[in-house]
């Protein structure tokens, strides 16, 4: 059922960004750390008004994770226990036929750019494997015309080796300006495991660029030629869940840290990120992480990060008429911080941070609609797709 109402996303004054750090009511977790230059984290908030009117799309979605846009306006919805929705022309449709290879949890989704000829869609999820372990896998399938169904599914990619854990799989997918496929890979969250995002010779904890076809590496990737594996981009991540190309077509992703620390990073090709060497949060037990350290020889610096953490959901550059002041920005979902927040960038750093929602719920996946408005999920039980705009 819908529901409209109005909601004021931040009544503010306009005007320049200022030094006024509203958004932090508490101190960072990590307070002895420093960061690295001016404006990586507790950015200039952003004191523009902007609002716009709430309306639920959609209710009962369980735990709903993913969300791609058709060409003809219609959005594929992820759900965690193993299936996929249509949602369109104000209508949510019953499970999608044809994803019997998911046993474990159905986690995100995206859309072929040439989709009008070919309708092919892929989906990450994990499955459970042999000895209590499990796998990240991504499959690719044909939406059938009649949108009820997925057809001729198939495997493409498979984590390998398998690990034990069933948390931090990363998993969020973006197709390419190329035809290829990125992959966020997370460290798994376990302490024997998580130095595999380290090594080159795992696809643990790393962006992974994979041919949309075959799920192998491509040309262009550090290791295509050898010297580890073909399909990585980049190394060191720990638990990337949001990502999105901008403008220039170039990658951004946005990772969980530990407590504190949540990093929005620009992968670039062949480059270290760091986890778990450096990071900006601490441990749970409010310990330093490992030896305490921010910066190290030859792994880079976070673009931006946030202590205490926002638990990044799926993130989103805006391009659209309908809200014209955040032409170019970031948007970025929070989960245990229940928000929406926007990143304002200049020459790749960030400028200014707004808060720009909150209270809708856990948003767990954000993107941008034709006509400008902002869509997300919230992730629940009693899961939400809504609308914003104006």
């Amino acid at each position: 059922m819908k529901h409209l109402s109005t909601l004021i996303l931040l009544a503010g004054l306009a005007g320049s960004p200022t030094l006024g750090q509203t958004l932090y009511a508490n101190p960072p977790h990590a307070e002895w750390q420093t960061p690295a230059f001016k404006n990586q984290t507790r950015a200039p908030v952003l004191r523009v008004g902007i609002h716009a009117k709430q309306e639920i799309l959609a209710t009962g979605l369980e735990k709903p994770w993913g969300l791609a846009l058709l060409p003809d306006g219609g959005w594929l919805i992820t759900e965690k226990p193993g299936r996929m929705r249509l949602f369109r022309d104000g209508k949510l449709s019953e499970p999608l036929k044809g994803l019997d290879m998911v046993e474990g949890e159905l986690l995100d989704v995206a859309v072929a750019k040439d989709f009008a000829a070919t309708r092919q869609i892929w989906w990450s999820f994990w499955n459970p494997a042999p000895r209590d372990n499990a796998t990240l896998t991504v499959g690719t399938g044909v939406l059938s015309e009649s949108g009820d169904a997925i057809e001729d599914a198939r495997i493409i990619f498979q984590e390998e080796p398998l690990w034990g854990p069933t948390l931090h799989f990363g998993a969020r997918l973006v197709p390419d300006n190329e035809g290829h496929l990125f992959l966020t890979s997370g460290d798994r969250e376990n302490e024997d495991i998580r130095m595999s995002a380290q090594d080159v010779n795992t696809v643990i904890g790393k962006v992974l660029r994979i041919d949309a076809q075959t799920g192998k590496g491509v040309k262009g990737n550090p290791f295509f030629e050898g010297g580890g594996k073909p399909e990585i981009w980049s190394w060191g991540h720990r638990n990337p869940q949001a990502a999105d190309l901008d403008d220039q077509g170039r990658l951004w992703t946005i990772e969980h840290g530990p407590m504190g620390g949540d990093e929005v990073n620009k992968p670039e090709p062949g480059r270290n990120y760091g986890w778990p060497i450096i990071t900006y949060g601490q441990d749970y037990d409010g310990e330093p992480f490992g030896d305490g350290i921010t910066q190290h020889e030859g792994m880079e610096q976070p673009i931006y990060y946030w202590d205490p953490s926002i638990a990044p959901g799926g993130a989103a550059f805006y391009r659209g008429d309908m809200f014209p002041d955040l032409q170019g920005d970031l948007l970025v979902g929070g989960l245990n911080s229940e928000a929406l927040f926007r990143l304002r960038l200049k020459d790749d750093r960030v400028f200014a941070e707004q808060q720009i929602a909150k209270g809708m719920g856990r948003i767990r996946d954000v993107a941008v609609a034709p006509d400008g408005s902002i869509v997300v999920l919230t992730d629940a039980e009693d899961g939400k797709f809504i609308r914003l705009s104006r």
